[in-house]
C-alpha cells in the first residue's frame, strides 16, 4: 500500500502561474502539493499564527484520519452528499489516503473499529513531514493574513499585521474551513464576503454535535459527565427511514454528547428543525431481546426493590437507571409492559443543537450547484472552492476529514487546469 512521495519539479519563478489558496487546513494543503507538483508558484494564505490548527486538535483526540471499511459502506456515510464525493473519493479515498501518508514517512495501523489512525496516534509528525515537502517544492506561507472578500477590480484582500493588502492571482482557492471551532480558525467569517459577491451560501449549522435536554436538578446533579453504555440509539430521518447505531454517549449537564450522539446528529438537528424537537429512542439493553427483558421485569421480585430487581435480574443501574426514572413517570413504573418497552426504547426528547461553535464540524457552505464539476464558482470563474466550506457534512470516524482531502486534490487539479489554459503566465502575482 506505500506509496512513494509525490515527486515535486523544481520551482520556475518568474514564468508561471501564481495561484492564491486561502486556508491552511488538510482541503487547503492537499491542492497547494498538487498544484506544486503541477510546476505552479503557490502561495498558501491563513488567518492564524501558524496553518492546520484546527487538524492538530482533532489530532489530540488520537488523530482518526480515515476508516478502512469496504467503500461501498464507506461512501454511504456521507447521505445526500454521496453522489458528488463518490468520483472524489474513487480516485483518493482512503486506500489512496493511507499510501499518502505513508510516503510522508507517517505509518498507519487500523484500530479494532476499523478507524485508521497514524501509529504516533498524533497529527503533530504527520504535519510537520507535509509542511517541510510543501516547503521544499517552492509552496509560500503568509499567515496572520485574514481574507476580507474583493475590491471592485476583483483582487483578493487581506488584513494583516501592517495593515491591508490587495493581490491579483492567476487563480483562487478557497478551503476556509466551516463554522465551528473559531479560536482555531474555522469562523464561518468567509460567509459574508462570498454572499456578498452573490455567491449561494447554505445556512451554517451545527454538525457532529451535542444536544440539550431538559435534565431534572436531580439528575443533573448525580449523573452529569457520566458515560451510558453500550446502548442502541435511533431515530427517525426527514425520509422517514429509521437511523440506528450502537456505541456510547455522555451525560452533560446541559444534555448529551459524544461519538453515538455525533452520528445521529444529521437527522436530529433536522427534527428539531420540523417539529421544535428531537426525539430519540435508546436501547439501554442491547444484549436482552424484548421477550427476555419482559420475562425478568415480570418475574416475582419478594420484598426487594423494584431497582434491586433490575439490577439484580438485567443489570440496569446508575445512570442507566437514572434514565428510566428521569423520562417515565411514576405510573410506568408500576406497569411490568410499559417499563420493559421503555428499556429497549426510552423517549429521550432533545430540546436543540448545542451552539455551532462547540460542533466538531459544521453542516450548510457554499451551495454544490453553483459550482462546476470542478469545483469551481460558475458565478465568479477563477475562482475555486473546497473542503468543508462546500455544503456538505459527514461523521466522525475519518469520513470528514478523508473528504476534505479528497476535495482539496479535486479542486487543486481543477485549479491547475485553469491556470495552463488560460496561459496566465506573465502577469500572475501572489
Amino acid at each position: 500500500m506505500s506509496m512513494p512521495p509525490t515527486p515535486f519539479p523544481n520551482p520556475q519563478p518568474g514564468n508561471t502561474p501564481a495561484v492564491a489558496i486561502i486556508g491552511g487546513g488538510p482541503a487547503g494543503l492537499m491542492a497547494a502539493e498538487v498544484l506544486a507538483a503541477g510546476g505552479v508558484r503557490v502561495t498558501v494564505y491563513d488567518a492564524m499564527p501558524s496553518v492546520g490548527r484546527k487538524f492538530l486538535m482533532a489530532g489530540k483526540g488520537g488523530m482518526n484520519i480515515t476508516h478502512a471499511e469496504a467503500l461501498d459502506s464507506f461512501l454511504g456515510r456521507y447521505g445526500t452528499a454521496r453522489e458528488w464525493l463518490t468520483p472524489l473519493l474513487q480516485e483518493f479515498g482512503p486506500e489512496q489516503l493511507r499510501a499518502w501518508i505513508h510516503g510522508l514517512g507517517i505509518e498507519t495501523f487500523v484500530g479494532t473499529s476499523g478507524r485508521v489512525f497514524p501509529r504516533e496516534m498524533k497529527a503533530a509528525p504527520l504535519l510537520r513531514a507535509w509542511l517541510h515537502r510543501l516547503r521544499q517544492a517552492g509552496v509560500e506561507f503568509r499567515v496572520r493574513h485574514r481574507w476580507l472578500g474583493w475590491t471592485e477590480s476583483g483582487a483578493l484582500r487581506f488584513a494583516t499585521p501592517d495593515g491591508e493588502c490587495c493581490i491579483t492571482p492567476a487563480a483562487t482557492l478557497l478551503a476556509l474551513g466551516g463554522g465551528s471551532w473559531a479560536r482555531l480558525g474555522s469562523d464561518g467569517a468567509w460567509v459574508e464576503s462570498l454572499s456578498r459577491a452573490g455567491v449561494a451560501v447554505a445556512h451554517l449549522q451545527p454538525a457532529n454535535c451535542g444536544f440539550d435536554c431538559d435534565w431534572s436538578p436531580y439528575f443533573r446533579e448525580h449523573f452529569a459527565g457520566q458515560p451510558v453504555k453500550p446502548v442502541v440509539a435511533s431515530c427517525s430521518g426527514p425520509d422517514g427511514n429509521e437511523w440506528r447505531r450502537q456505541g456510547e454517549f455522555v451525560i452533560t449537564a446541559d444534555g448529551i454528547e459524544g461519538g453515538l450522539i455525533y452520528a445521529l446528529s444529521a437527522p436530529l438537528r433536522e427534527q428539531c428543525q420540523r417539529e421544535g424537537q428531537g426525539h430519540l429512542l435508546l436501547d439501554l439493553l442491547p444484549a436482552h431481546d424484548a421477550a427476555q427483558v419482559l420475562a425478568e421485569v415480570r418475574r416475582p421480585r419478594g420484598s426487594r426493590s423494584l431497582s434491586s430487581h433490575l439490577q439484580s435480574r438485567l443489570g440496569l443501574k446508575g445512570v442507566k437507571m437514572g434514565l428510566l426514572r428521569e423520562c417515565l413517570d411514576k405510573e410506568a413504573f408500576q406497569d411490568a409492559e410499559r417499563l420493559a418497552d421503555a428499556i429497549k426504547a426510552l423517549p429521550l426528547v432533545l430540546q436543540r443543537p448545542r451552539p455551532l461553535d462547540e460542533a466538531i464540524s459544521s453542516a450548510g457552505g457554499v451551495c454544490l450547484n453553483g459550482l462546476d464539476e470542478g469545483l469551481m464558482l460558475q458565478s465568479r470563474p477563477g475562482v475555486f472552492c473546497a473542503g468543508e466550506m462546500l455544503d456538505w457534512e459527514a461523521p466522525t470516524g475519518g469520513y470528514l476529514l478523508t473528504a476534505c482531502f479528497a476535495t482539496g486534490r479535486k479542486a487543486g487539479a481543477s485549479v491547475l487546469q485553469w491556470v495552463q489554459l488560460n496561459q496566465r503566465w506573465d502577469n500572475a502575482t501572489a
